[in-house]
């Protein structure tokens, strides 16, 4: 934790005692603001060193642009287009930056296995479906599925 998080929170705990001198209700109140900055700065610090590389397909649907979208550097990330049977690979990517691989010809549907690292060197998978006709998924699919989805 860094050393002005360090100085919010225990101008929040003084401010929590003063006020609990004045009332119990204002001084609860008080410490939920401050358990929620506490739990704030741990979600950012957990969060600072963190890629995510995302794959999509370019307009024309003759490249696939890979982008970094997290916070973090991430190395050696290999990408495999399948069922195209095309493989390449980016040494690294900063964060928000993108590259793009030219493919043969138009790809209609297919889907990208992306491996990378990050700086310590632990590693990730995801897999991202590319299509050229919209968004590709079930429109009435929900975003936070709650129950199966049918």
């Amino acid at each position: 934790m860094e050393k002005n998080q360090k100085i919010i929170l225990v101008a929040g705990g003084l401010i929590t005692l003063g006020l609990l001198v004045i009332d119990v209700f204002f001084a609860l109140i008080a410490l939920v603001f401050v358990l929620v900055l506490l739990m704030t700065f741990h979600i950012m610090g957990e969060t600072r060193d963190y890629p995510l590389v995302a794959a999509e397909l370019s307009e024309d649907a003759r490249e696939v642009i890979i982008t970094n979208t997290g916070t973090a550097e991430a190395r050696n990330i290999h990408v495999a287009v399948v069922p195209f049977n095309v493989e390449f690979d980016i040494v690294s990517l900063e964060p928000d930056e993108a590259s793009g691989f030219g493919l043969e010809s138009m790809v209609v549907e297919a889907k990208a296995v992306v491996t990378y690292e990050n700086t310590v060197g632990q590693k990730y998978t995801r897999t991202y479906p590319l299509t050229s006709l919209g968004s590709g998924g079930d429109l009435l699919k929900p975003m936070f599925p709650l129950f199966g989805h049918r």
